[in-house]
């Protein structure tokens, strides 16, 4: 089998070359499919493969169980963990999510997702997306999988919350989220990457807690919980009363775009700070466990909507803070949390569309999405790097034929006044063509490119970069 050549066989080659797969083949067909992937990403396998025998050999690869998806999953992890170690560390944000898939026969080995009442089906996943210092992605760390059993409905939610107490951490899905976090450090040790873990508000938890401090790498914890707090005096102590008697240690301002019951406005944000002890009660019976933190507490003062609730971030990191500019970089960490909202977007439905995807087996689905989170990753760094470092050469991640593609398409729908050279464009640049090439109007679309228009406009130039490098060859 050849293997394919060109930009996405060269970025395939950097995210998977690393897998064991135990045959070459295997490898050379994995690089293949990853490629077209990044060529033509859909959940439809037909989509994405034009040619029957390519197409043949894409579900052969994913439905004969030879290959399995912690082996990409590695191969992925240890990737980027090389690129965080370029770094002086790596942001690693951690959230959850669920593919709704179909199953008409429920046979596929999914599980339910949503609510019981809608009975929707298929499959859970944690993800671990690192991200530099800058906001640019860098690749996945780590994913987990399980398929939800079909859980009982309880009377009230008490009734639920008390049965789960009494559960151990290894019969709840908390301990999905303890093994993304152990992944994650196990590819960081691999080339002595220094992390630091981003995670939401459900992360606020005992176990979660005690495995983030245990793994030795720096965490963010949004707080869920206004929990109690070791203190020498006999009152029992809470952390938000605590830290409201702090003196604010500097105010800054953000804008705050509309959104459902929220508006528009500068907000200001008063921050405080203090090193606090959490007193962590085990909810099975098993006593507290004490554990050091740092409290950053950003909290809008005085320009919130009558009717709306302020803007309000209590985060636990165990990052030193002792000055103002030390606890603004925790809450600037905390703010890239959402580069992982946005890359399940773009694997979801912006770009890669997985749960379209039409297999017939947990196993298939599960190795096609990990394959396609890659390809949405690297969407999501191309859009960043066109918005944190826009004025880097466009070659930093665009072929030689996709630029001169590029330029030729760009002068095709180019307005009267503008002039387009044949010099490098920037990488700003570049994505703002490949945005317009796919339907992006300029301020009148809501902001600047994302993941839908960039596609679109991927989906335009590669055809074109592909043909010009066949008649390329063909001279020669």
């Amino acid at each position: 089998m050849r293997q394919l050549n060109g930009e996405q066989a060269e970025w395939a080659r950097e995210e998977f070359g690393n897998a064991k797969l135990g045959d070459s083949r295997r490898m050379t067909r994995l690089i293949n499919m990853a490629a077209r992937a990044a060529q033509r990403p859909s959940g439809k396998i037909s989509e994405v493969f034009a040619e029957e025998k390519e197409r043949q050999g894409a579900y052969d690869l994913l439905e004969e169980g030879h290959v399995s998806s912690d082996a990409l999953l590695l191969a992925l992890g240890e990737t980027a963990a090389a690129r965080a170690a370029a770094e002086p560390f790596a942001f690693v944000a951690i959230d959850g999510s669920s593919l709704s898939l179909v199953d008409r026969t429920g046979r596929k080995g999914f599980g339910s997702v949503g609510s019981l009442k809608e009975g929707g089906s298929g499959l859970k996943v944690i993800s671990a997306l690192g991200i530099s210092p800058e906001g640019v992605p860098l690749g996945l760390f780590a994913q987990v999988w399980w398929a939800r059993t079909q859980a009982q409905s309880h009377p009230n939610r008490s009734q639920k919350r008390k049965r789960n107490r009494k559960r151990k951490v290894t019969e709840k899905e908390t301990r999905h989220w303890l093994n993304s976090i152990d992944d994650a450090s196990a590819r960081a040790r691999q080339t002595d990457a220094k992390l630091w873990f981003q995670l939401d508000r459900e992360a606020d938890n005992y176990d979660i807690l005690l495995k983030l401090a245990e793994t030795e790498q720096r965490f963010t914890v949004r707080s869920s919980w206004d929990r109690l707090i070791e203190t020498t005096g006999k009152d029992k102590q809470y952390l938000r009363g605590w830290l409201s008697r702090e003196a604010p240690g500097g105010q800054y301002s953000i804008n705050v775009t509309a959104g459902p019951n929220r508006s528009a406005r500068s907000a200001h944000m008063v921050v405080r700070w203090a090193n606090v002890t959490l007193r962590l009660r085990n909810q099975r019976g098993k006593g507290e466990r004490l554990l050091k933190v740092t409290a950053v507490w950003a909290r809008e003062e005085g320009t919130y909507p009558v009717g709306e609730k302020p803007l309000d971030w209590l985060l636990l990191t165990n990052a030193s803070v002792s000055t103002f500019e030390e606890a603004q970089y925790v809450i600037f960490g905390y703010t890239l949390r959402w580069r992982i909202e946005e890359f399940h977007k773009t694997w979801k439905t912006g770009a890669c569309n997985v749960e379209q995807t039409q297999l017939r087996s947990q196993r298939a689905v599960i190795l096609w999405a990990t394959i396609l989170a890659a390809v949405a990753a690297r969407i999501e760094r191309l859009k960043t790097l066109s918005r944190t470092t826009p004025e880097q050469p466009a070659s930093v991640e665009l072929t030689p034929h996709e630029i001169r593609a590029l330029i030729l398409l760009k002068r095709q729908i180019k307005k009267r006044n503008e002039h387009i050279p044949d010099a490098m464009p920037s990488i700003g640049q570049a994505t703002l063509w490949i945005a317009e090439l796919g339907g992006y109007t300029g301020k009148s679309s809501g902001g600047p490119p994302g993941s839908i228009t960039i596609r679109r406009g991927l989906d335009q130039l590669r055809p074109a970069a592909r043909l010009l490098h066949a008649l390329e060859a063909e001279r020669k």
